[in-house]
Protein backbone atom coordinates (compact mmCIF):
# COMPACT_ATOMS: atom_id res chain seq x y z
CA UNK A 1 0.00 0.00 0.00
CA UNK A 2 1.29 3.49 -0.94
CA UNK A 3 1.96 6.12 1.84
CA UNK A 4 -0.02 9.37 2.03
CA UNK A 5 3.27 11.77 1.75
CA UNK A 6 2.92 14.89 4.25
CA UNK A 7 4.64 17.95 4.17
CA UNK A 8 4.68 20.20 7.40
CA UNK A 9 5.09 23.61 7.46
CA UNK A 10 5.15 25.54 10.44
CA UNK A 11 7.96 27.29 12.47
CA UNK A 12 7.52 25.65 15.85
CA UNK A 13 10.47 23.19 16.09
CA UNK A 14 8.47 20.97 18.62
CA UNK A 15 4.95 20.97 16.69
CA UNK A 16 6.65 19.58 13.61
CA UNK A 17 8.06 17.48 16.04
CA UNK A 18 5.05 16.05 17.75
CA UNK A 19 3.07 16.16 14.32
CA UNK A 20 6.01 13.72 12.67
CA UNK A 21 6.21 11.48 15.59
CA UNK A 22 2.43 11.21 15.74
CA UNK A 23 1.81 10.53 11.93
CA UNK A 24 4.73 8.14 11.07
CA UNK A 25 3.54 6.09 13.76
CA UNK A 26 0.50 5.38 11.23
CA UNK A 27 0.94 2.89 8.35
CA UNK A 28 -0.84 4.86 5.78
CA UNK A 29 0.86 7.93 6.32
CA UNK A 30 4.96 9.68 6.19
CA UNK A 31 6.19 13.07 6.55
CA UNK A 32 8.29 13.52 3.61
CA UNK A 33 9.48 16.75 4.72
CA UNK A 34 9.40 19.37 7.29
CA UNK A 35 9.63 23.84 6.24
CA UNK A 36 9.90 26.32 8.65
CA UNK A 37 7.98 29.30 7.02
CA UNK A 38 5.89 29.43 3.76
CA UNK A 39 8.91 30.69 1.71
CA UNK A 40 10.43 27.88 2.64
CA UNK A 41 7.45 25.26 2.68
CA UNK A 42 6.62 26.89 -1.39
CA UNK A 43 10.52 25.29 -2.27
CA UNK A 44 9.79 22.21 -0.38
CA UNK A 45 6.15 21.44 -2.17
CA UNK A 46 7.36 21.72 -5.49
CA UNK A 47 10.29 19.76 -5.00
CA UNK A 48 8.28 17.10 -3.43
CA UNK A 49 4.47 17.26 -4.19
CA UNK A 50 3.43 15.50 -1.26
CA UNK A 51 -0.34 14.00 -0.84
CA UNK A 52 -1.36 16.71 1.81
CA UNK A 53 0.52 19.71 2.87
CA UNK A 54 -0.12 20.70 6.79
CA UNK A 55 0.04 24.63 6.44
CA UNK A 56 0.85 26.93 9.98
CA UNK A 57 -0.96 30.12 9.22
CA UNK A 58 1.27 32.87 11.42
CA UNK A 59 4.90 32.14 9.93
CA UNK A 60 7.93 34.62 9.63
CA UNK A 61 8.95 35.40 6.32
CA UNK A 62 6.04 34.29 4.77
CA UNK A 63 2.95 33.14 6.39
CA UNK A 64 0.41 30.73 5.67
CA UNK A 65 -2.15 32.95 3.60
CA UNK A 66 0.34 33.93 1.34
CA UNK A 67 1.95 30.36 0.56
CA UNK A 68 -1.10 28.76 -0.01
CA UNK A 69 -2.03 31.01 -2.52
CA UNK A 70 1.35 30.95 -4.02
CA UNK A 71 1.60 26.81 -3.96
CA UNK A 72 -2.16 26.65 -5.62
CA UNK A 73 -0.87 28.99 -8.29
CA UNK A 74 1.82 26.66 -8.79
CA UNK A 75 0.63 24.06 -8.05
CA UNK A 76 -3.21 23.86 -8.31
CA UNK A 77 -3.82 20.26 -7.61
CA UNK A 78 -1.98 20.87 -4.16
CA UNK A 79 -4.02 19.55 -1.37
CA UNK A 80 -3.10 22.03 1.73
CA UNK A 81 -4.72 21.40 5.29
CA UNK A 82 -4.26 24.12 7.39
CA UNK A 83 -3.34 23.46 11.23
CA UNK A 84 -3.41 26.77 13.48
CA UNK A 85 -4.51 28.41 16.86
CA UNK A 86 -6.10 30.97 14.98
CA UNK A 87 -9.95 30.80 14.99
CA UNK A 88 -10.52 34.99 13.71
CA UNK A 89 -12.41 35.98 10.77
CA UNK A 90 -9.26 37.60 9.52
CA UNK A 91 -7.16 34.15 9.42
CA UNK A 92 -9.96 31.94 8.45
CA UNK A 93 -11.75 33.67 5.34
CA UNK A 94 -8.54 34.26 3.35
CA UNK A 95 -7.20 30.83 3.31
CA UNK A 96 -10.08 28.96 2.64
CA UNK A 97 -10.84 31.78 -0.10
CA UNK A 98 -7.47 31.00 -1.31
CA UNK A 99 -8.01 27.28 -1.66
CA UNK A 100 -7.35 25.85 1.16
CA UNK A 101 -8.95 22.22 1.68
CA UNK A 102 -9.15 22.22 5.74
CA UNK A 103 -8.78 24.20 8.44
CA UNK A 104 -8.14 22.62 11.74
CA UNK A 105 -7.15 23.75 15.21
CA UNK A 106 -4.06 23.14 17.14
CA UNK A 107 -6.54 22.12 19.67
CA UNK A 108 -7.99 19.53 17.91
CA UNK A 109 -6.78 16.01 19.08
CA UNK A 110 -4.48 13.74 17.62
CA UNK A 111 -7.38 11.37 15.66
CA UNK A 112 -9.03 14.82 14.57
CA UNK A 113 -6.06 15.87 12.75
CA UNK A 114 -5.61 12.41 11.75
CA UNK A 115 -9.19 12.06 9.95
CA UNK A 116 -8.62 15.51 8.40
CA UNK A 117 -4.95 14.92 6.83
CA UNK A 118 -6.83 11.48 5.58
CA UNK A 119 -10.02 13.48 3.90
CA UNK A 120 -8.18 16.22 2.58
CA UNK A 121 -6.05 13.44 0.97
CA UNK A 122 -9.45 12.21 -0.97
CA UNK A 123 -10.70 15.90 -2.08
CA UNK A 124 -12.83 16.07 0.64
CA UNK A 125 -13.14 18.99 3.10
CA UNK A 126 -11.77 19.04 6.75
CA UNK A 127 -13.26 21.69 8.22
CA UNK A 128 -13.82 22.07 12.23
CA UNK A 129 -17.04 22.59 13.63
CA UNK A 130 -16.84 26.29 15.13
CA UNK A 131 -15.10 27.25 11.73
CA UNK A 132 -17.46 25.75 9.61
CA UNK A 133 -19.86 27.51 10.87
CA UNK A 134 -17.84 31.46 10.41
CA UNK A 135 -17.44 30.13 6.46
CA UNK A 136 -21.00 29.73 6.27
CA UNK A 137 -21.74 33.12 7.45
CA UNK A 138 -19.06 34.12 5.15
CA UNK A 139 -20.91 32.83 2.23
CA UNK A 140 -23.93 33.99 3.10
CA UNK A 141 -22.59 37.33 2.75
CA UNK A 142 -20.03 36.86 -0.13
CA UNK A 143 -19.78 39.78 -2.52
CA UNK A 144 -18.25 42.41 -0.24
CA UNK A 145 -16.39 43.61 -3.28
CA UNK A 146 -19.56 45.55 -4.24
CA UNK A 147 -18.75 48.01 -1.88
CA UNK A 148 -15.90 49.23 -3.63
CA UNK A 149 -15.44 52.54 -5.71
CA UNK A 150 -14.40 52.43 -8.96
CA UNK A 151 -10.99 53.89 -8.15
CA UNK A 152 -10.57 51.41 -5.09
CA UNK A 153 -11.14 48.71 -7.67
CA UNK A 154 -8.49 50.52 -9.51
CA UNK A 155 -6.33 50.26 -6.33
CA UNK A 156 -6.38 46.41 -6.15
CA UNK A 157 -5.60 45.92 -9.35
CA UNK A 158 -2.46 47.63 -8.64
CA UNK A 159 -2.23 46.34 -5.42
CA UNK A 160 -2.76 42.53 -7.40
CA UNK A 161 0.51 43.83 -9.37
CA UNK A 162 2.46 43.90 -6.41
CA UNK A 163 2.36 47.71 -6.81
CA UNK A 164 3.66 49.37 -3.36
CA UNK A 165 1.81 52.78 -2.31
CA UNK A 166 4.17 55.11 -3.71
CA UNK A 167 4.03 53.29 -6.84
CA UNK A 168 0.37 53.36 -7.02
CA UNK A 169 0.23 57.12 -6.31
CA UNK A 170 2.54 57.66 -9.21
CA UNK A 171 0.52 55.46 -11.59
CA UNK A 172 -2.73 57.15 -10.17
CA UNK A 173 -1.37 61.11 -10.09
CA UNK A 174 -2.53 60.89 -6.65
CA UNK A 175 -1.19 61.15 -3.36
CA UNK A 176 0.58 58.69 -0.85
CA UNK A 177 -1.73 60.25 1.99
CA UNK A 178 -4.57 59.25 -0.70
CA UNK A 179 -3.37 55.51 -2.12
CA UNK A 180 -3.17 55.08 2.14
CA UNK A 181 -6.61 55.99 2.39
CA UNK A 182 -8.32 53.99 -0.23
CA UNK A 183 -6.34 51.06 0.57
CA UNK A 184 -7.75 50.93 3.80
CA UNK A 185 -10.97 51.24 2.87
CA UNK A 186 -10.39 48.33 1.08
CA UNK A 187 -9.24 46.86 3.83
CA UNK A 188 -12.58 47.28 5.71
CA UNK A 189 -14.65 46.26 2.47
CA UNK A 190 -13.38 43.49 2.08
CA UNK A 191 -13.01 42.35 5.84
CA UNK A 192 -9.34 41.54 6.04
CA UNK A 193 -6.49 42.57 7.92
CA UNK A 194 -3.82 43.06 5.00
CA UNK A 195 -2.49 43.81 1.20
CA UNK A 196 -1.71 40.52 0.74
CA UNK A 197 -5.67 39.26 2.20
CA UNK A 198 -7.43 42.17 0.02
CA UNK A 199 -5.25 40.36 -3.28
CA UNK A 200 -5.83 36.76 -2.24
CA UNK A 201 -9.92 37.89 -2.13
CA UNK A 202 -9.53 39.42 -5.52
CA UNK A 203 -8.69 36.35 -7.36
CA UNK A 204 -10.79 34.84 -5.97
CA UNK A 205 -13.49 36.88 -6.82
CA UNK A 206 -11.89 37.20 -10.08
CA UNK A 207 -11.58 40.73 -9.75
CA UNK A 208 -8.33 41.16 -11.46
CA UNK A 209 -6.81 39.46 -14.48
CA UNK A 210 -5.85 35.92 -13.10
CA UNK A 211 -2.73 36.01 -15.14
CA UNK A 212 -1.37 38.91 -13.29
CA UNK A 213 0.56 38.73 -9.99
Amino acid sequence: MNKLSVLLIDDHEMVRLGLKSFLNLQTDIEVVGEAVNGKDGIAKTLDLKPDVIVMDLVMPEMDGVEATLKILHDWPEAKILVLTSYLDNEKIYPVIDAGAKGYMLKTSNAPEILNAIRKVATGELAIETEVEQKIKHHEDNPDLHEELTAREKDILNLLAKGYDNQTIADELFISLKTVKTHVSNILAKLQVDDRTQAVVYAFRHHLVPQDES
